[in-house]
């Protein structure tokens, strides 16, 4: 196989094997809706998935006109879980134009948009410029300890996305430490000013990777556990995930686990930190 593949040829084989896969039934009509282009290009695209990227997935079957996956079925171009196929359902707006001529097997589907937050792009476009090239940017933020506009003198280096928002993880001078910022908060017009020492490279717990685990409530029965367990993927009761420590705040906060307390009904809480104490100086 010869890669990379181009980016609008690996979208379509992407479609291919996310459509066959997880609905059993591929036909040209999904890329013909979904890319705007011809039947006959289509045909030529699910051929040369077939020739040359994963032969022996898909047979084509006359009794429902389409192709459909062979027993012998193994993603090639996708991972092969439902997140790929459930997030074209989605119909996020990033990919809301791509796919808005898919017919889709399962048709109502609704999912809840978290509100974005304003980002100034004089501000937006500061910190990417600093953070390419290691810079100092002197710029107003509010925090809900100084709610009034407050001089920040920051190098930011990586811009961040959360289940919630976006910040940025930057080294203040103001606090002679790595920490976050949320975009929506910054005010005023930044500046870009000269060059700084405290770089992506010297920032410890964004280069500490962690494992953070978790596992079922263990006051819950048994077979409340098998549950948990299936739901999570678990292996042995455990699931292992791993992250970088300045961002274990926001995948405990995704998992929707308080390190600092405990619901008092099992039931409520479902699941614990499996390693607290290998991961309690990184809370």
């Amino acid at each position: 196989m010869k890669w990379p593949i181009r980016w609008d040829l690996l979208y379509r084989y992407r479609l291919i094997e996310v459509i066959a896969y997880w609905e059993g039934r591929l036909t040209t009509n999904h890329l013909c809706n979904s890319f705007g282009i011809g039947r006959q290009q289509a045909s030529k695209d699910i051929n040369t998935y077939l020739r040359e990227i994963a032969p022996g997935n898909l047979e084509y079957d006359k009794q429902i006109k389409g192709y459909v996956p062979t027993a012998e079925f193994k993603p090639s171009v996708t991972t092969g879980t439902a997140d790929e196929y459930l997030h074209i359902l989605s119909r996020t707006k990033d990919i809301a134009h791509t796919f808005e001529g898919l017919d889709l097997g399962f048709a109502n589907t609704h999912m809840l948009q978290v509100p974005s937050r304003p980002v100034d792009p004089i501000i937006l476009r500061a910190l990417v410029s600093a953070a390419r090239e290691q810079k100092r940017v002197d710029i107003g933020y509010l925090s809900l300890n100084n709610p009034e506009t407050d001089g920040r003198i920051i190098v930011p280096h990586t811009l961040v996305c959360t289940p919630m928002r976006w910040h940025v993880r930057a080294y203040c001078e103001k606090n002679g430490d790595y920490r976050d910022f949320v975009l929506s908060r910054f005010r005023g017009e930044p500046e870009v000013i000269d060059n700084s020492d405290h770089g992506i490279k010297n920032d410890k717990a964004w280069n500490t990777d962690i494992k953070l685990v978790i596992s079922p409530d263990p006051r819950l029965s048994t077979l409340q556990q098998k549950v948990i367990c299936h739901d999570y993927g678990m292996t042995k009761r455990r699931l292992t995930v791993q992250c970088k420590a300045a961002l274990l705040q926001y995948v405990l906060q995704a998992f929707k686990l308080d390190p600092h307390k405990q619901e008092a009904k099992a039931e409520a809480q479902q699941i614990v930190i499996g390693n607290y104490k290998e991961v309690e100086k990184w809370f």
